[in-house]
């Protein structure tokens, strides 16, 4: 018996597509948006790596100069106080960064430190309490304040500017309230959160070790993770970011919710650092943590910079303050530097981007 004949298997790869073809002329459109877009951030990134380059080269040059006037300068005490200096700085700037990436601001980071040094400092007094219930009370509380700015930002819609300044306000007045002129003294801190701040491993303080691995972390997690990368977006283009279908309140909430914990922690570092806390700790720090992001290549205009420029910006602002120091400078100079590098930062990104703008519209008219 002569078997029926088998239906020869069917190649899927080789059926044509059924899903629905876009014409060409809108195919092309897309193409070529996306390449613009692909270019202009390219161009971009160029740029700003150019600019923490130069600034990495500023702060080079101001180092030697300054060592060749002062050879204590970069003695072994002198790197050191150098180093932890600038570390509670770069903390601050490492997560403020994340909320200007997404074209907000918050300037409630130096009462936030404030705050929970001296919060963790009155918990801890007199007791025998780990660096670590230190670390976790100021964190807990640093994210409780963010939340508080994250959410009138982000859900309320409320000017980020004017939450962060009236969180500033209301924050070093429950401190004062709370505080009474009264002031937390070294001698009753337990010993293991002192070490925290004064101890080392191999030489190299404990703090700047800490900060790097923040300040790590904080950039690989931005480069790395969708929810990182979408953070960029939002600070470009809201609008696009919006109709792309990122959520975007939810992302605000979290930078601010990140800054806010970061600048707890760093309030928990100042206590181990300094061990005296008054109540107005760290007051007018917001500027300078600002300052230093905005000059470490950061656009204030938000979607553009890295935590890596940031951080060299506050060790750009940390070691021109102990440069006129060593150098017998009116510290008086210290603001006016700090204030000229943020107008010329803002003006460099400002210039920068409209010539971007342009040398892109002349590249998609050819």
């Amino acid at each position: 018996m002569n078997r029926p004949l088998e239906k020869p298997l069917r190649d899927p790869s080789k059926e044509p597509s059924r899903e629905p073809q876009q014409p060409s002329g809108q195919r092309e459109a897309q193409g070529a948006a996306k390449e613009e877009t692909r270019s202009a951030r390219s161009l971009t990134d160029l740029v700003f790596r150019v600019r923490e380059l130069s600034i990495g080269g500023a702060l080079v040059l101001l180092v030697l100069g300054t060592w060749l006037v002062n050879p204590g300068f970069l003695d072994d005490q002198g790197v050191q106080d150098l180093l932890l200096n600038s570390s509670i700085l770069v903390l601050l700037a490492t997560g403020q960064s994340v909320v200007v990436l997404t074209r907000n601001i918050d300037l409630s980071v130096g009462s936030v430190v404030g705050l929970t040094a001296f919060a963790c400092g009155s918990f801890v007094s007199g007791t025998q309490h780990s660096a670590l219930t230190v670390v976790l009370l100021g964190t807990a509380l640093g994210v409780l304040c963010g939340l508080v700015s994250g959410l009138l930002v982000s859900f309320g819609r409320v000017p980020a500017l004017v939450v962060t300044l009236g969180m500033l306000y209301v924050i070093q007045g429950v401190d004062h309230v709370w505080a009474h002129g009264q002031q937390i003294n070294a001698v009753n801190v337990p010993d293991g959160v002192l070490e925290l701040g004064s101890g080392s491993v191999l030489g190299v303080p404990y703090l700047p070790l800490i900060s790097a691995l923040v300040l790590a972390a904080t950039a690989y997690y931005l480069r790395t993770y969708r929810s990182g990368r979408e953070l960029y977006a939002i600070g470009s283009n809201p609008e696009a970011a919006r109709l792309a279908g990122i959520p975007i309140r939810r992302r605000v909430l979290a930078a601010y919710a990140f800054s806010g914990a970061v600048a707890g922690f760093a309030g928990a570092l100042w206590l181990a650092r300094f061990g005296t806390v008054v109540a107005d700790a760290a007051n007018g720090w917001e500027l300078t943590v600002v300052s230093a992001v905005v000059v470490g290549g950061v656009a204030i205009t938000g979607g553009v910079g890295t935590v890596w420029g940031a951080a060299l910006g506050a060790l750009l602002l940390t070691t021109i303050g102990s440069a006129l120091v060593v150098l017998k400078v009116n510290p008086f100079w210290e603001q006016a530097i700090t204030g000229a590098l943020l107008l010329a930062a803002i003006s460099t990104d400002r210039v920068v981007r409209s010539r971007t703008t342009e040398a892109l519209r002349k590249r998609s008219r050819k």
